[in-house]
């Protein structure tokens, strides 16, 4: 995996606001957060993920919040003050970054309530650094313009790389099979990204040949067919969806219990803010503008990322199809116009009435508790699930406390299967995929046929 071109990769120089300081990022996803530490590294910044989340984080977390915050707030930052506690911490030296949006959800405040929690505790020299790409991420310096590019196409391979593993280990016929390719390929994946050389091209070219060598390693995990494991679409708040500590690992119990699980991944908010930033340059009167343009080509650029990391697995997800964010919105309209409500909701209702519509047998919406987005798409899934001959919908909601999640999850799955058994699902997903090359996105549902999930290897 060493560098095939002469393009040399520039680094940060010694005079960066980042030489010398080590980044430490609280994780969401565990993959994507090793994929953007590896892309971090590439440029020469020294950058960890803060240590796995345990009891610990709660006890922190619940100690240096006011009890009003949302639980992916009280994690972050019980994680985050974990690493104050680490043997060789230094305040002058540590850089936490964080991710910012703006809206209505109170993500927007995670910057600067961990601000004064550092400064009431005497760590007012750790640097916190707010992303945002409204503001071109400008905290971060004058960074390389590759980077950027680099991190979205690590991204999207990290989603190939879980959506492999969630269509294929629920069949697998040696356990732990399948969770050992996809920690192998993620690994392979961050050697690639650490020592790919500067050029876009052969960035791309380095990254696809990763995703190659993963296709093989998960097509050699033995599976078999199990056509009775109903399919369950999972939507939801980000943080609290991919975090498996905070969901309590809903999605490996779902599969423990006899499911598959159809889950909506990060690059779908990518989109949603994509189309945002759209929107308000044309609310702003810059429809005809130079900013207009920038974002233009830079989602042209990333949808062509898609299209060419998704190539390995195109045979692999043949199927249906992830919709762009515009069809969610049309999806969702019936019930939140997406012109008038900001924030996931719009994503979680639209992305349940596609999945009704695909043939998924039944739909969890996982969301922190008090979540403001949970509690809105909750109030109009009756009408969804009307909508679409009664399909079971159930929010979980979490604020790590303890609860008896099995037995409830059990309880649905049983909903699920009468509905698969008695209502739409089962037909739809009887139908026949697309043939030929499918347009790339994560959630692409495969082809279910007896001599794919019927391999066995030695």
């Amino acid at each position: 995996m060493k560098q095939s071109c002469r393009h040399r990769l520039s680094r940060i120089g010694p005079d960066h606001r980042l030489a010398g300081k080590v980044i430490y990022l609280p994780v969401m996803d565990s993959s994507a957060g090793e994929v953007f530490v590896a892309s971090l590294r590439w440029l020469g910044i020294e950058a960890s993920l803060t240590p796995l989340s345990n009891g610990e984080t709660l006890e922190l977390g619940g100690r240096y919040t006011g009890g009003e915050e949302c639980y992916p707030a009280k994690v972050t930052v019980g994680d985050l003050m974990r690493v104050t506690r680490l043997p060789d911490f230094d305040p002058a030296r540590t850089v936490f970054l964080m991710l910012r949006a703006e809206g209505p959800c109170r993500f927007g405040q995670y910057t600067p309530h961990l601000k004064k929690i550092l400064a009431e505790n005497g760590l007012g020299a750790v640097t916190v650094i707010s992303l945002s790409d409204s503001d071109g991420y400008n905290e971060m310096g004058d960074i390389p313009s590759h980077f950027f590019r680099m991190a979205w196409r690590a991204v999207v391979a990290v989603g190939v790389l879980k959506k492999s593993l969630l269509k294929i280990r629920p069949y697998e016929t040696v356990p732990g099979s399948s969770d050992l390719a996809h920690c192998n390929s993620l690994r392979d994946l961050c050697e690639t990204i650490m020592t790919c050389c500067g050029d876009t091209r052969c960035q791309l070219h380095s990254l696809v040949k990763s995703l190659e060598r993963a296709q093989q390693r998960f097509h050699q995990v033995p599976t078999r067919l199990d056509p009775g494991r109903p399919l369950i679409g999972v939507v939801g708040e980000i943080f609290c969806r991919l975090n498996t500590f905070s969901n309590e690992d809903l999605v490996r119990r779902l599969e423990e219990l006899g499911a598959e699980v159809w889950l909506s991944d990060m690059i779908e908010y990518a989109e949603y803010a994509n189309e945002n930033q759209l929107a308000d340059l044309r609310l702003c009167g810059r429809r005809f503008s130079l900013g207009m343009v920038k974002a233009r080509l830079r989602i042209h650029a990333q949808h062509s990322d898609e299209q060419a990391l998704g190539v390995p697995f195109w045979d692999a997800f043949r199927g249906y199809e992830e919709p762009p964010v515009r069809k969610l919105f049309e999806l969702a309209r019936p019930y939140l116009p997406p012109e008038g409500v900001l924030g996931e909701m719009v994503l979680s209702v639209g992305k349940a009435a596609y999945l009704a519509g695909q043939g998924v047998d039944g739909i969890i919406d996982i969301s922190p508790f008090t979540c403001m987005n949970g509690i809105v798409s909750e109030a109009v899934y009756p009408r969804v699930s009307r909508d679409h001959d009664g399909i079971p919908i159930r929010n979980f909601y979490f604020d790590g406390t303890q609860s008896d999640l099995d037995r409830d999850l059990g309880i649905y799955l049983e909903l699920a299967r009468t509905y698969r058994n008695h209502g739409k699902g089962a037909v739809l997903r009887s139908r026949p995929g697309p043939k030929g090359k499918i347009s790339y996105r994560p959630g692409c549902r495969p082809e279910r046929d007896a001599e794919s999930h019927d391999r066995e290897h030695n």
